[in-house]
């Protein structure tokens, strides 16, 4: 159930609207491209500029302990009949994120902080789709994985593998989608545009649900 496209879609639409938010809302820090912010990081520490090095820093330590925590939370409640462990993480990312949406402009470390642990969660939880592994959270392995596959394709005519490259596809262009979508709300919502992206993962965690009834 975790698997399907359906849970999937809500949660990538999520992990799109989220790095637009921080990224256009809260000074310009990626959420979820910690590439970036280590690269930025290491630019203004270079340049002796501790405070905008520091703002960079935060989201990057924030993301390892999302993992770190939301390995735990695996190892802990992997075996829950009533709830599965992914609706836990799925529940502490929506109240994450809804506290995100009350701080204020000068409270934009601590929102990067959480949002960036809520997508380091997200990553390290959801990471297949109808069989392949993904990242909802960020493009850069999708995209090489999809194009692969596509050239796989273009040599062996294999549907399954064009199936393949079209499901990767797919999720960057979910990705994308909930990108513009952050970017409107946070133009029109400011700080509680993030709000949304509980409501889409709640969606998600209520599919759950219902598939794993329809399963007994």
């Amino acid at each position: 159930m975790s698997e399907s496209m359906l849970t999937a879609a809500f949660i990538i639409l999520s992990g799109g609207l989220q790095d637009a938010y921080t990224y256009l809302c809260r000074g310009k820090v990626f959420a979820n491209a910690q590439t970036g912010n280590i690269v930025l990081f290491s630019a203004y520490l270079f340049d002796g500029d501790w405070t905008h090095s520091r703002r960079y820093l935060v989201p990057v330590l924030s993301f390892m302990l999302g993992i770190f925590v939301a390995e735990c939370i695996h190892r802990h409640f992997k075996h829950m009949e009533r709830v599965h462990w992914r609706q836990l993480i799925l529940l502490a990312e929506i109240v994450l994120l809804f506290l995100v949406g009350f701080l204020p402009q000068d409270g934009s470390t601590a929102a990067n902080a959480l949002v960036s642990f809520v997508c380091a969660m997200q990553v390290q939880t959801f990471r297949k789709v109808r069989g392949h592994a993904y990242a909802s959270t960020m493009c850069i392995g999708n995209m090489r994985s999809g194009t692969e596959a596509l050239c796989v394709y273009f040599h062996t005519h294999d549907r399954e593998v064009l199936h393949k490259a079209l499901t990767y596809f797919g999720v960057i262009g979910l990705f994308a989608v909930g990108a513009g979508l952050g970017a409107l709300l946070t133009r029109v919502f400011a700080e509680r545009g993030i709000w949304v992206s509980c409501a889409l993962l709640a969606v998600s965690f209520l599919i759950m649900f219902i598939r794993e009834e329809e399963a007994k």
